[in-house]
């Protein structure tokens, strides 16, 4: 998506589309439940950590700027905005409070019992702080907003804008307000999550110069949903700090997701500042933070510095300049992975598994009609080892679905579990195609031999399985009519594979890596007439006897790697 088509002058006119929106929004303001409404709190000192990111500090004359807190929550962010607004506006003239502060917060917050115990709390806290009750009372009505920050007018630009944006999946929003929210959002794109077009919204609010610091899931930096909102970043936005938060205690709740720190400013691009994994301790934060905003890095520091890391809606890589640039060499030497004659796929999902798939021998249907699969519990040694399931195929070979009449057994069979079937989202939108499964099975692809790959792993886990399986949802899959797939199998296993992975694909909690078929197509290799014989060879033994290490070195020489470069398989952080 061109970044020209982004529009962020889309809020001039206020008011929802349809009462089916308001009605949907009030919905969402009365949920009770912490997943619909993607709450999840961060520690108070991650909180001023990213306020001095954002250069919302009390040395500043806070009084004559403007923050915004889009979803308040619990009031983390807020409370501790108004303690440095207060303390830079005593440091000053200390004119009248409502005179002078009445336009420096602006705080959003959609649902209503939260909104109320936060407004309670930002009371007790002007109160402890000296402000007048009355004074008080118009400060916190004329700062907070009860409504969708989606959605509500809000007036002028900020200076600072701070938060931790609500994490929800789109499934848990009611569609009228999701389809109100794609007619306004265009980084709402495929299956992206509610923070970014929270993110979008906030970027548009910035003034000139000012900053956004957000504390919120990492996917959208490198997957396909996140695309049009790292265009629109690159193309208008400066990305000046990220810090990667992976397996620290930055929340208050435990959180799978990779969390992150970004800081994005209205300037011109430039270069980013990069920390990983600080420890959550105030003062060690305060000192991160004086490093990531000085004029210049110190050395030897714990900071780091990457140009040209927004381009476009590529992905973001953020990892270490040695490693960057051993990415960079060998994707101009090589093709892809599927240019290199190789297929990425996914397993069949059915929507049903506990109707689709059972016992191969017990499933009671037409010997044509089931195919023997592969799930990860057949493949957790290493090895195949197959436990004796399958799955059942309603597809004609020549496509579309069997004639059921002409397959009795397997009418029986499904129509017997027809309440469940029928009941999918897929069934209900193809009721005369009730039967099928969510993918189209292609059994040919049984008797294919292929590398079988389990979407999250800490390290790679790749199995070769030789045409006897059909893959199931939660395993990608590699075939290929030119490369062995042994030799293929030990570059999959191999610290180079592994880079990639860690470069492109998100990161989940405990170091955890998605081996996604997105991520794994972007992996160069060259192609097989070009590999000697006796490179074959090793590689095929290597892969064949699970010797990680003797991967490694064929590996190393199939990329002409110099000693450098297989240092950097290390990372010099640098």
């Amino acid at each position: 998506m061109a970044s020209s088509q982004l529009n962020l002058d889309i809020f001039s006119q206020p008011g929802l589309a349809s009462p089916r929106v308001a009605a949907a929004v009030e919905a969402l303001a009365s949920q009770s439940g912490i997943e619909a409404r993607g709450a999840i709190f961060t520690r108070a000192e991650v909180v001023e950590f990213i306020l001095d990111l954002a250069g919302y500090t009390a040395d500043r004359p806070l009084h004559r700027m403007r923050f915004l807190e889009p979803s308040f929550g619990g009031g983390e962010f807020l409370l501790a905005a108004v303690r440095r607004l207060l303390a830079a506006w005593r440091a000053s003239d200390a004119q009248p409070a409502v005179d002078q502060l009445s336009n420096a917060v602006s705080a959003v917050e959609l649902h209503r019992d939260t909104f109320a115990a936060t407004r309670d709390a930002l009371l007790q806290l002007l109160k402890q702080e000296g402000i007048a009750p009355r004074a008080a009372a118009t400060l916190a009505d004329r700062w907070l907003v009860r409504d969708d920050f989606l959605l509500v007018p809000l007036e002028g630009a900020f200076d600072v804008i701070a938060g931790n944006p609500p994490y929800v999946r789109q499934e848990l929003i009611p569609a009228p307000l999701l389809a109100e929210y794609r007619s306004r959002y265009p980084t709402l794109y495929d299956r992206a999550d509610l923070y970014v077009p929270f993110i979008e919204r906030s970027l548009s609010l910035l003034a000139d110069k000012g900053n956004l610091g957000f504390i919120c899931a990492d996917r959208w930096m490198k997957n396909r949903y996140g695309g049009p909102l790292r265009e629109l970043v690159a193309s208008r936005f400066h990305l000046k700090v990220y810090v990667d938060m992976v397996d620290t205690p930055a929340f208050h709740s435990d959180v799978i997701a990779y969390p992150a720190i970004t800081v994005i400013s209205r300037e011109a691009t430039g270069t980013t500042r990069i920390a990983h994994r600080p420890p959550i301790d105030a003062a060690a934060l305060t000192a991160l933070a004086k490093e990531l905003t000085a004029e210049a890095l110190p050395e030897n520091g714990k900071v780091r510095e990457l140009a040209c890391v927004a381009q476009g809606d590529e992905p973001w890589l953020l990892e270490s300049s040695d490693q960057m640039a051993l990415i960079r060499r060998l994707e101009q030497a090589y093709p892809t992975l599927e240019e290199a004659g190789c297929k990425v796929g996914i397993g069949v999902a059915t929507g049903a598994d506990k109707a689709f798939i059972g016992d191969f021998e017990a499933l009671d249907v037409e010997p044509d009609r089931k195919l023997p699969l592969a799930t990860t519990r057949d493949i957790q040694s290493g090895e195949v080892h197959w436990r004796g399931q399958g799955v059942i195929n309603p597809f004609a070979d020549e496509g579309g679905l069997v004639d059921l009449n002409a397959y009795p057994r397997l009418r029986r069979y499904l129509e017997a579990r027809k309440e469940v079937i029928a009941a999918r989202h897929c069934a209900q939108k193809s009721p005369a195609g009730w039967y099928r499964t969510i993918d189209r099975i292609f059994p040919a692809l049984t008797q294919k031999p292929k590398l079988l790959i389990p979407d999250i792993k800490g390290a790679a886990h790749i199995v070769y399985e030789p045409g006897e399986l059909y893959p199931h949802h939660n395993l990608y899959y590699v075939t290929s009519e030119t490369w062995d797939l042994r030799a293929l199998q030990a570059v999959l296993l191999s610290e180079v594979t592994r880079l990639f992975m860690a470069t492109y694909s998100t990161k989940m909690r405990g170091g955890y890596l998605r081996f996604q078929a997105q991520y794994l197509r972007r992996l160069r290799i060259p192609v097989w007439r070009d590999v000697p014989e006796p490179l074959r060879a090793e590689l095929i033994e290597a892969a064949t006897k699970r010797d990680i290490a003797a991967c490694n070195r064929a590996t190393f020489r199939l990329y002409g790697l110099t000693q450098e470069e297989q240092s950097a398989l290390g990372g010099n952080g640098e």
